[in-house]
């Protein structure tokens, strides 16, 4: 830490993030420790920033670490307004930190599994009949479909998305966001992604969200 606070030691920095952030993204004391000191720094430094929300997207694996996690709240709440301030000078790294603001806000899922929405696939049960259903999301289409070995997708059925009046919750604050920042594909992609979809062997109709988020979301401490 005293060697990256005299400047932009990029190896410096590099020796920091493999001693914060261990193999398989694991966190540990440290991780919290530093916390406060990146976030101090994130302000003038893209690389304390990046440090700080990669801890935070870890931060819902079983670490151990709560009451150290607890004790950052402040920290984190003053980091969410700053990653909430860059988003808004529109920067090159806009997906990763909207991800680490999502962390920031303690949706890690959402946080994990958000995509550019450029070849995004989605894969989830159909909640009535089981068959497993390929959602797509991106500049080859928006559609449900069964996906086949060798065939590819098949049987594909356009998806619904959800217009703003629709969305609630986490759902409509990302789309208000990337509304706000100018980003339509990203608006777009994620009111297709909180919007329904049919399934191609059943034709019964689900939110897409409520079922990935279902699936997929990750037991918390």
């Amino acid at each position: 830490m005293d060697r990256v606070k005299l400047g932009d030691d990029a190896e410096a920095w590099e020796e920091l993030g493999y001693r914060l952030v261990l193999e398989c993204e694991l966190v540990f004391p440290a991780s919290f420790a530093a916390l406060p000191y990146l976030v101090r720094l994130a302000s003038r430094s893209s690389r304390a920033r990046g440090l700080a929300g990669t801890i935070l997207r870890c931060a819902a694996g079983h670490h151990g670490c709560d009451d150290l996690l607890a004790s950052c709240a402040d920290v984190i709440a003053d980091f969410s307004e700053l990653l909430d301030r860059h988003l808004q000078a529109r920067p090159v790294d806009y997906l990763a930190t909207f991800r680490d603001l999502l962390a920031a806000r303690e949706q890690y899922h959402w946080s994990a599994a958000l995509g550019d929405f450029t070849d995004d696939f989605y894969h989830l049960a159909c909640p009535h009949c089981a068959v497993e259903v390929t959602i797509a999301i991106g500049d080859h289409g928006r559609y449900s479909a069964i996906r086949d070995w060798h065939l590819g997708d098949v049987a594909r059925l356009g998806l619904r998305p959800a217009a703003h009046e629709e969305l609630s919750g986490i759902g409509r604050w990302m789309h208000e966001t990337a509304v706000r920042d100018g980003h339509g594909a990203l608006a777009d992609g994620i009111a297709h992604l909180f919007g329904e979809a049919e399934c191609p062997r059943c034709a019964s109709v689900f939110n897409i969200a409520d079922e990935y988020t279902s699936a997929n979301c990750p037991i918390l401490r």
